[in-house]
């Protein structure tokens, strides 16, 4: 499994892109999506819905459990996957391209933000 080395990642197993205009893309790591199994419902923040670091701000369901959804970062949602929560599959088959979840412009990014390389120890730890 490898995670890109272009992203930062939570403790929580979300993905955050850098920034862009101020806005970062997030997704959940292949290695949460892996653990969840099949995913079959999203359930995501709105456009415009505020959201903090280390805060649940949706739910990924799946065959096997549910899971809450933790936002790596504060600011305001700015657009929602629809791709993803109309085909929820996208999560397990392309965590890292067309299954991202949200976008978010980013206020504050905590300092715990892990490199790939921390991440791919944290996560086989």
């Amino acid at each position: 499994m490898s995670n890109p080395n272009e992203l930062r990642y939570s403790k929580e197993h979300e993905w955050l892109s850098a920034a862009e205009g101020g806005v970062s893309t997030v997704g959940i790591t292949e290695h949460a999506a892996n653990a969840l199994g099949d995913v079959v419902f999203v359930q995501l923040p709105e456009v415009g819905d505020s959201v903090s670091a280390g805060e649940t701000c949706g739910e990924l369901e799946s065959t096997k459990s549910v899971s809450d959804l933790y936002s790596p970062v504060s600011g305001e949602v700015t657009e929602v996957n629809e791709d993803v929560v109309n085909d929820p599959s996208l999560v397990n088959s392309a965590p890292f391209e067309g299954g991202w979840l949200f976008k978010v412009r980013v206020t504050d990014e905590p300092g715990d933000l892990l490199s790939a390389d921390e991440y791919t120890a944290f996560s086989a730890g």
